[in-house]
């Protein structure tokens, strides 16, 4: 069964995540715990929060919510640093994980932005995502609705 709580680099099974993702040149969840620790981003302001989810006490994946800092729209959310464990992947950590994202972002988004590598496209356009080509650190970006 999977359980999400927030997450912090600190917590246990943060570092078995983060050395598994960095084995597969993928860096953001290096740059979560940079950011974390020089405090450059907590996940603290209005609408933002970063969560790991667990299965059987084991963190297997991590996605997190901020105010987007490359789009100047007022109300612009960005899904950040979503990584899920190679043994987890198909088994809808990735989809649970937006799910919780996207629950209320309608109070404080208008959309999410997110810039994925190409071997999530599919992932991302099959949660409700569409690809916006040609556009500075956006791949795509899903509309909201006010809850």
């Amino acid at each position: 069964m999977l359980t999400l709580a927030p997450v912090t680099p600190d917590d246990p099974g943060f570092d078995v995540l983060l050395a598994q993702s960095l084995a597969e040149d993928h860096r953001m969840l290096l740059r979560f715990a940079e950011n974390w620790r020089s405090g450059s981003n907590r996940f603290a302001r209005p609408g933002e929060f970063i969560l790991g989810a667990t299965s059987g006490g084991i963190l297997t994946g991590i996605c997190g919510r901020n105010i987007d800092p490359y789009d100047p729209a007022p109300r612009a959310g960005r899904v950040r640093h979503l990584y899920v464990a190679p043994q987890s992947r198909h088994d809808g950590v990735g989809r649970f994980l937006i799910d919780a994202i996207c629950a209320d972002a309608g109070q404080y988004f208008d959309y999410l932005n997110t810039n994925a590598p190409p071997a999530a496209f599919a992932f991302y356009e099959r949660l409700g995502f569409q690809p916006l080509p040609d556009t500075p650190h956006i791949t795509h970006r899903r509309p909201l609705t006010s809850v």
